[in-house]
């Protein structure tokens, strides 16, 4: 029996659990992604289906739902056995915060059963109270993580919302297909924005597992890369996921310039209102 690679790339955010959300439709599907992802040297994956917080309040609903994923995972984590013996599958999910105060107790709620968990806000729009929500999460033992908060409309006018949420207690992910303009251009210059502050600590996919769709890892490491910035990506792609499978918490990262009048415009405007 191969062991998993605990040496490889780790992705933490992608939708590789068969007909449960608008990711991978089936089996098949999730093959051909994982077997795309390992050519990439990604041979650990936390796949993260959505689910809504305010399911989370209602019992009999939220087990419903947790059943069917985990019968979709466990399907999906044996073909991977038989066919990618060497990949760990783990599994965990992308929690909309539609309320204040979901209930983030159940285990497999949770990044790989850890203390983390896997948070977006609703239509990537950023909902007042934001900073106070996750000092809740964090104050229930919880590690919020903000998958892709470059996307979020008008973060481009407000990025010290990073700064506040990073000093809330949240961790930022940005996704691979936002370094090279997959969302859109401001998505694009918002999350170069956060990386030159070194606010982000988390490079993930977001991939959705269909065939018609790019992973773009490779073009995200090329792009940065270009900017000198390999010892980067090797702590936000293989060194903090790594770490966060193991329940612990992320190491500091650096910018990926030393922009420092870029560094001092932000964290003025940390001094505004809080959201």
């Amino acid at each position: 029996m191969i062991r998993p690679d605990t040496t490889s790339l780790v992705d933490i955010h992608n939708h590789l659990v068969p007909a449960v959300d608008d990711g991978a439709k089936n089996v098949p599907a999730v093959l051909d992604s994982i077997e795309r992802m390992t050519r990439l040297g990604i041979r650990r994956i936390v796949t993260t289906p959505h689910i809504q917080g305010s399911l989370t309040l209602d019992p009999g609903r939220l087990e419903e739902r947790l059943v069917t994923v985990t019968e979709a995972w466990e399907t999906a984590a044996s073909a991977i056995s038989e066919e990618f013996p060497e990949v760990e599958y783990r599994r965990g999910h992308e929690v909309l915060i539609d309320i204040p105060e979901p209930d983030l107790s159940d285990p497999r709620i949770r990044m790989a059963g850890t203390t983390f968990v896997l948070i977006e806000w609703p239509r990537l729009h950023v909902p007042p109270g934001t900073t106070r929500v996750i000092s809740w999460i964090r104050d229930q033992g919880y590690r919020p993580i903000i998958a892709h908060p470059e996307r979020y409309a008008g973060m481009i006018h407000t990025p010290e919302l990073a700064f506040r949420w990073r000093d809330a207690g949240a961790l930022l992910q940005v996704n691979y297909g936002s370094l090279v303009g997959r969302y859109g251009k401001e998505a694009q210059t918002v999350a170069f924005r956060l990386l030159e502050a070194g606010v982000v600590v988390y490079l993930a996919s977001d991939f959705h597992g269909h065939p018609s769709l790019k992973i773009y890892k490779t073009e995200a490491w090329t792009e940065l890369q270009a900017r000198g910035s390999t010892e980067l990506l090797e702590v936000l792609c293989r060194t903090n996921p790594s770490r966060l499978l193991e329940d612990q918490e992320p190491i500091p990262v650096g910018g990926v310039t030393r922009d420092t009048r870029l560094l001092s415009r932000l964290r003025g405007m940390i001094k505004r209102e809080t959201v």
